[in-house]
């Protein structure tokens, strides 16, 4: 497996901050230079920002930095500061009178982990941004995976701890890809190279992980809150990229959540990949999309491996 960071791709920077009492947090990937992005929305109940503008239909071609967010939809306030951090620097789309930061955001639910009236706002958004570095990437329960758990099929009080995680993979001796991604599944995580099932609804009583399809069948007509629960990443490659490829590659990466997460994409999952193409060399976007989803997988089981438990919420290195 590999044990690479997404910050091995030249031109990706990350910084994170997260509240451990409130449980909750964000991971901010700055590009100076601006990257060409896309993005794939799989899951039916997103909270998302600036995500129309990837399409490739429309004008903005390139962003300045991609916000990971908890706190729900409130969380997205921290792209705000994102945005203001960058204004700072004097980096933005020029528009004349002012440069205006292009920052596309996703969010995920941990509101009921922790304390609900406290989420990530433009002040944490500004200091993740300002702390942002090609330095390692602490992983597990922290950034926007703070508060990030799996396995809720059975109700809340059988989840697990997940977290962030990340990976790269060095395509050819000048290019590497990476991933970057929150696990906030209300599935369950396998590990697709063993078919081990290593989080998902934990019975704490009898100390065993219950089956998710028998209790798909039995949960089949029970109320679950959609969106809340989500997955959300970024795939990123130092190669050139058009908006159309960066978003079939965003749609390819889709492919890891379907190798790792059981059951993914649902009606109450907000599902959401962007690619960062920082520019390089051109390749296949048939190779990169396939090796977006290896490495994308590759983070997936790192957010769950690095987690650590909370409280009454285990993890995957205590069961």
């Amino acid at each position: 497996m590999s044990t690479g960071q997404i910050t091995d791709v030249p031109g990706i920077l990350v910084g994170q901050q997260q509240n451990t009492e409130a449980l909750t947090g964000c991971s901010v990937i700055i590009t100076e230079a601006g990257a060409i992005a896309g993005v794939d929305v799989r899951g039916s109940a997103p909270g998302t920002r600036e995500t129309d503008l990837l399409n490739p239909i429309n004008l903005v071609e390139k962003v300045h930095g991609i916000c990971l967010t908890g706190g729900s939809a409130f969380g997205l306030d921290a792209a705000s500061g994102v945005m203001k951090y960058l204004e700072e620097k004097q980096i933005g789309m020029d528009v004349g009178v002012a440069r205006v930061p292009i920052v596309p955001a996703a969010v995920l639910f941990d509101l009921a982990i922790g304390d609900p009236h406290t989420r990530p706002d433009l002040e944490m958004g500004y200091q993740a941004a300002s702390i942002a570095s090609s330095n390692p990437i602490t992983t597990g329960n922290y950034g926007a995976g703070c508060g990030a758990t799996v396995g809720k099929l059975a109700g809340f009080e059988y989840c697990m701890k997940a977290g962030i995680g990340t990976a790269s993979i060095k395509i050819s001796d000048e290019i590497t890809i990476g991933a970057l991604v929150a696990v906030n599944a209300v599935g369950e995580i396998r590990n697709p190279a063993t078919g081990q099932t290593i989080a998902g609804p934990y019975d704490r009583n009898n100390e065993q992980l219950l089956d998710s399809d028998s209790l798909l069948k039995q949960t089949a007509h029970k109320v679950l809150f959609p969106g809340t629960n989500t997955t959300i990443g970024v795939v990123a490659i130092n190669t050139s990229l058009s908006k159309v490829e960066a978003t079939k590659v965003s749609q390819m990466a889709h492919d890891a959540f379907a190798r790792t997460i059981y059951p993914a994409h649902t009606m109450y999952d907000g599902d959401t990949i962007f690619t960062l193409a920082t520019g390089g060399p051109k390749l296949p976007v048939d190779l990169i999309g396939a090796m977006a989803a290896k490495v994308m997988e590759q983070a997936i089981l790192n957010a769950v491996y690095s987690a650590e438990s909370i409280g009454n919420i285990p993890a995957y290195n205590q069961i």
